[in-house]
């Protein structure tokens, strides 16, 4: 656990952890063949800025992140023990594959967060089904567990997943918020976050630790954080990045910083 999370016995009184995203500087990048913008000064910078962690959603296709920069930034993390590397992806295409690799190397890896994406999606768009991904799924989470990293699973808000999901030997479940981000730019939140209310509780009765990711930004994260209980980490890339055009990222990544402590009264 990230040392900058466990101030804390219990998840629900801790402090949220920020993880940046960093797959559309990669995506930036990859338009030109001068390494501009570099992938490890943008985690720099957040770093040095507060972030508590890096993410990483490196696709088959390398649209965005590639395996370089997966070893560049796991040896970048060593400078900075306080916070977390966070490598997320499908784990039947290239995600456990690059987890070997990072332990391999004797670099450091947190948490592999799995999330059941098709090659040619633009995007993450629902969780893991259960029962019907369970088996399949189950030799995975334990062989990176193995590895002595954490694994999350990418979960649509429901309480009734959350026992099959321990079960299966995962630690956490990523909240997908997708639907919550378009609900709260309708003005119907109240409307949805029952339900990811619901589940955190459920999350945390198994034991499983609460993450939350996809479409999270300023205007959101901190209505989301006072609703839902026990959220350890939050990983947000896209409106961070987007907001960093505009802000820079050493104080977009403060303004989220912000987004939680606010989140978190």
């Amino acid at each position: 656990m990230n040392p900058l999370m466990s101030s804390a016995s219990d998840p629900r009184q801790a402090t949220t952890a920020l993880s940046v995203n960093l797959n559309k500087v990669a995506l930036l990048r990859n338009t030109r063949t001068l390494g501009i913008p570099s992938v490890t000064r943008a985690a720099t910078l957040a770093l040095e800025a507060g972030a508590d962690g890096i993410t990483v959603h490196p696709r088959p296709d390398e649209r965005h992140i590639r395996p370089h920069d997966v070893f560049e930034l796991a040896e970048l993390l060593k400078q900075w023990p306080a916070a977390e590397f966070n490598i997320e992806g499908n784990p039947f295409h290239n995600l456990v594959d690059l987890a070997r690799q990072v332990i391999a190397r004797g670099l450091p890896l947190h948490q592999c967060t799995f999330v059941p994406d098709s090659v040619d999606q633009s995007t993450s768009d629902h969780g893991w089904r259960f029962p019907d991904d369970a088996e399949r799924l189950a030799p995975l989470v334990a062989e990176v567990k193995a590895l002595g990293v954490r694994v999350s699973l990418f979960m649509d808000p429901l309480p009734e997943a959350m026992a099959a999901v321990r079960a299966l030997g995962a630690d956490r479940v990523e909240l997908y918020t997708e639907t919550f981000a378009r609900a709260h730019a309708d003005g119907r939140a109240t409307e949805v976050l029952p339900a990811f209310a619901a589940t955190a509780q459920a999350a945390l009765r198994e034991g499983l630790g609460v993450n939350a990711g996809h479409d999270l930004n300023r205007d959101n994260l901190a209505d989301f954080l006072r609703a839902v209980p026990g959220v350890q980490e939050v990983s947000i890339g896209h409106a961070l990045v987007g907001d960093a055009l505009e802000l820079g990222l050493p104080e977009t990544v403060r303004q989220y910083l912000q987004c939680v402590r606010e989140g978190s009264r």
